[in-house]
């Protein structure tokens, strides 16, 4: 279906187009991601001859309640019920062009796009309604989904009734922030009884009739090469179908390390997926072994042998090391892919619908309009799901098999074949002047990335560099990209200079963010709500913070921890986080998300961490990587600044970055140990 005639199923309506140009590319994790945002591109929405109102978006819902807070924007400025707007993501055939959902790119570029194109839309109504009526367009109001002028009145159906207008838009008439009704408020979960009732469909869910289940053969190994196969076990099975395939390709994936597609490809599909299992297992493979590699316990070495521009006789004061995690999403990854009429239409959880499609196109040498990737609402991403492998694998299968084909990644194949958060190794070395603010201040990342690697600290002559390096494992975007890292090396360190100069880590903190007004708020709101100056000390019990800035947000974090002996398990008590992030959209999931990075980040801070060995993940299942559990969780105070002055910015991602170096500092304030590596206490303190 192209995106004429999706239109022309709609009837008659109003068609708002934005031209936007200003969106910037994102580090994402993906070679290729800062191509430029094509002109005429942006955000458009079709009001019905049935006034139903339906706003599209080439972004995606993957938990954060984009879907949510994109329906508000539509309501508070065409002065319509919440419940009348329907909103379409992610479909590569009917939504506009979108680089991708990260970044924490949805409300500072997104939110103002479709708020835009629905004041827009509005004045249009207003137009039309005082045309019809023959009145002054100044006695016409926008109220409920109606026009109103008088004793007249008319639905948005009834204006636009027959006609087919279209608008390119500029941005002028929308609704200043300290005026919002809908914005700003709690409005609930757009589709929120549907997932809690079981109703909602996840990319999991998704049924085609006819499809077949398609499991893949995997190495045993990363590097490992396929030297012979016996199949006829497998092809004995009552309707199996063994797809092998040998062709050398390059998806444009993040790589990084062991890659999924080059040489061959071997795979099962069957009528179910026990079956497919069954074939799966009866395949006899013959590998060829993989070369030497580091493993988890020497890839901290490797970083720095393999680093890029490593600056010459530099001598850190501190170096802290971050290890590998996984991306953990509630549904792993998966994909249904058919083809019709030598056209792919693909359903699969991506944060890149577009990306995918990208991928697809490449790989089969099809033209934009051959390729449809459509997205439902997928459980959870966190900057994971951004790459087409399962998409990829689905219509590889598909096509050989002449059936629908569906694609569901186990847990094991998740932690195994998707991509990590980069490891990474970070050098730190600085110096307090007698009055306690920064004399001199330098930091080295290696390998795992440089978001955030500006200090946010005032320091005369800062120096502050990314050297990548090459990774043994594959490696990509995750939630809040390299900013956790580098955050908790330079709060880390931001600690230790404050106790070797002798001045209070709050202290410390608001004396050299004398630049950031911001930072000293959230700092400021943080130890206030807490009790910073009043904590009672006690053995066992320690008090650390944290502050930082990220994708146009404030964060300070304090955190209380009781170190349980015997056996040294590090356990959070308290934690209030402050959050500055602009204009707040939406207080209640604001304030959910910041919870749920909260607890997010407990995981990788104190006992996430990835373990390989021989071209080997040795902990790819959950009863062998630990993740938050409810007895985990501390008591979480949220404290939001709104600043109705500033622009709304993303709050998906940097709320995750204090939790990690407040912790560290609670443990050194608690028992005097300095640790500088995540996870901090895998297995307790010693």
């Amino acid at each position: 279906m192209t995106r004429r005639d999706f239109f022309e199923t709609l009837g008659g309506g109003i068609l708002v187009f934005l031209v936007d140009d200003a969106i910037g590319a994102q580090e994402s994790g993906r070679r290729g991601m800062n191509q430029p945002l094509p002109q005429n591109l942006g955000a458009w929405l079709h009001i019905g001859e049935d006034g139903s109102i339906t706003a599209y978006t080439g972004k995606v819902e993957v938990g954060q309640n984009a879907r949510t807070s994109l329906t508000q924007a539509v309501a508070e400025e065409l002065r319509a019920p919440v419940p009348s707007i329907r909103l379409v993501m992610g479909d590569t055939d009917v939504t506009p062009y979108d680089m991708g959902t990260f970044g924490s790119r949805t409300t500072p570029t997104m939110w103002p796009q479709i708020r835009n194109a629905a004041a827009t839309a509005r004045e249009m109504l207003i137009d039309l309604a005082a045309q019809q009526w023959g009145v002054d367009r100044a006695s016409v109001a926008i109220a409920n989904g109606r026009a109103v002028s008088g004793a007249r009145g008319a639905g948005f159906g009834e204006l636009v009734k027959g006609r087919q207008l279209a608008r390119t838009i500029s941005g002028a008439g929308a609704t200043p922030t300290r005026e919002w009704k809908v914005a700003g408020t709690p409005v609930p979960k757009a589709g929120g009884r549907d997932i809690v009732t079981g109703a909602h469909k996840y990319p999991y869910d998704v049924k085609r009739p006819g499809a077949l289940y398609a499991k893949v053969l995997y190495p045993p190994a990363f590097g490992c090469t396929l030297a012979s196969l016996d199949s006829k076990e497998a092809e004995a099975i009552p309707g199996v179908r063994v797809v092998r395939e040998s062709r050398p390709t390059e998806v444009g994936s993040p790589r990084g390390g062991p890659e999924l597609y080059e040489g061959d490809f071997v795979a099962v599909a069957a009528p179910d997926p026990e079956i497919a299992a069954k074939a799966l297992a009866a395949l006899r493979p013959q590998w060829n072994p993989a070369p030497p590699q580091p493993n988890s316990g020497n890839v901290t070495a490797h970083f720095k042998q393999t680093a890029a521009d490593a600056p010459a006789g530099f001598k850190p004061d501190a170096v802290y090391n971050v290890a590998y995690i996984a991306h953990v999403p509630l549904e792993p990854r998966a994909a249904l892919a058919e083809w019709e009429d030598g056209k792919l239409t693909v359903w699969t959880g991506t944060q890149r619908p577009f990306g995918v499609r990208d991928e697809l196109m490449s790989f089969f040498g099809l033209p934009p309009e051959q390729v449809r990737v459509i997205m439902p609402d997928t459980g959870s991403g966190y900057g994971g799901k951004h790459t087409a492998d399962p998409a990829l694998e689905a219509a590889r299968i598909a096509k050989a098999a002449g059936k629908p084909v569906k694609r569901n990644w186990t847990r094991e194949e998740e932690m195994t074949w998707a991509y990590f958060r980069p490891g990474g190794v970070i050098e730190a070395a600085g110096q307090a002047n007698p009055d306690g603010t920064l004399a001199y201040w330098e930091f080295h990342n290696y390998n795992s990335g440089p978001a955030a690697l500006q200090t946010p600290y005032h320091a005369a002559g800062a120096r502050e560099q990314f050297h990548p390096s090459k990774s043994p494992l594959r490696q990509g975007s995750y939630r809040a990209l390299a900013a956790t890292a580098n955050n908790f090396a330079r709060e880390s360190f931001m600690d230790e200079l404050a106790h070797s100069a002798g001045v209070d880590p709050l202290e410390f903190r608001l004396k050299n963010a004398s630049q950031d007004e911001r930072l000293r708020n959230v700092i400021e709101a943080a130890a206030g709500r807490f009790g910073w100056k009043d904590r009672k000390r006690a053995a066992g019990r320690g008090f650390g913070m944290s502050a930082g800035f990220e994708k146009g947000g404030r964060v300070a974090t304090c955190v209380e921890i009781a170190v349980e002996r015997p056996g040294g398990a590090v356990k959070p008590v308290r934690v209030v986080e402050a959050f500055e992030c602009g204009a707040v959209v939406n207080p209640e999931h604001l304030r959910n998300q910041i919870e749920g990075a909260v607890i997010m980040g407990l995981g990788g801070a104190l006992f996430e961490h990835i373990d390989f060995t021989d071209g080997k993940i040795l902990n790819n299942r959950l009863s062998r990587y630990r993740v938050p559990r409810f007895a985990d969780v501390p008591a979480i105070e949220v404290v939001l600044l709104d600043r109705k002055d500033l622009p709304p910015a993303g709050a998906g991602e940097t709320p995750i970055i204090g939790i990690a170096p407040a912790l560290a500092n609670a443990i050194f304030d608690a028992t005097g140990q300095r640790i500088r590596s995540l996870p901090l206490a895998p297995n307790g303190l010693s």
